[in-house]
Order: C-alpha cells, then structure tokens, then sequence
C-alpha cells in the first residue's frame, strides 16, 4: 500500500515513529513534510497530503498536528478527501467501516506511541462495509461535486 505522511511540528515525532512503522510493514511512505521541529503551519501538510489522495497519488493518508484537528480541517478543504480525527483504536476501525475514511489525523500531543500504532493498524486493516453507508457518503459527494469550483 502506498501512504502519505504529514505532520506540523507538534506532530512530527509521531509522523516519524508512524513512518518508520509503515516502512517496517512493507508499505511505500511518501513524505510530505514537515521534516523538523520548528514551528510551521499544520495547513500546508494537510493539504499537501489531500491533495495526493485527490489525485489518486497513494491509497490512504496519515497525519498529524497538536490535536489532530487543524490539519485535518485542513486536509477536508480538499476535494475528494475523507479524513478523520482518530482518539483511538476503535475510532481508527469504524472511520473505515462506516466512512471510508481514506486519511486519519492523529493528535501528537495526546496520544501515546504504541496507542497511535495499533490506530494505525486499524485503519489499514479494517475495510469498507458499504450498503447502508454508501447513501450517506454519497450526499456529502454529491454536495461536493455541486459546490465545488
């Protein structure tokens, strides 16, 4: 599976502990940024990361600020995109299962290492189940489709 990474600075020890977890998992990691510490603005990795699952550039996205909920606004603005602020493994399976949920934000000041990895795992591992849950992502497509520029 192909995956973008993104964080802010709050979010970057985990975007990286995550990557490095992806990697061992076989998975191609694209890396969008940022690469450091320093303080920067979660919105421009969050769109950065849409931006590739719009263009159909990875399967999934995983991303992360302070709270995880800037840089999934953020990510939101962009066309096509689905992401979801995860606080936990169940959060992580049914984001997938009732959501299709195709980008998790993670919050990197509140959430433990090992808990943000087995969100990951879930996230990965839990599919789509459809039926029911097609009508309703598909207002909020159609919705899109009508007001987008």
């Amino acid at each position: 599976m192909k995956i973008v990474v993104a964080s802010d600075h709050a979010g970057f020890p985990l975007k990286e502990k995550i990557k490095d977890y992806l990697h061992s998992l076989n998975h191609e990691v694209v890396d969008v940024g940022t690469n450091s510490l320093d303080s920067c603005d979660y919105s421009i990795f969050g769109i950065k990361a849409g931006e590739m699952i719009k263009n159909k550039q990875v399967d999934l996205g995983i991303i992360a600020c302070g709270t995880g909920i800037g840089i999934s606004i953020a990510c939101n603005k962009v066309k096509d995109v689905r992401c979801a602020l995860v606080n936990g493994v169940e959060f992580a399976k049914l984001t997938r299962m009732h959501n299709n949920a195709n980008v998790m934000a993670l919050p990197g000041r509140f959430m433990s290492e090992e808990d943000a990895l087995k969100c990951v795992d879930a996230f990965l591992n839990t599919p789509y189940e459809g039926g029911r849950h097609d009508r309703r992502i598909n207002i909020i497509s159609e919705y899109e489709k009508e007001h987008s520029k």
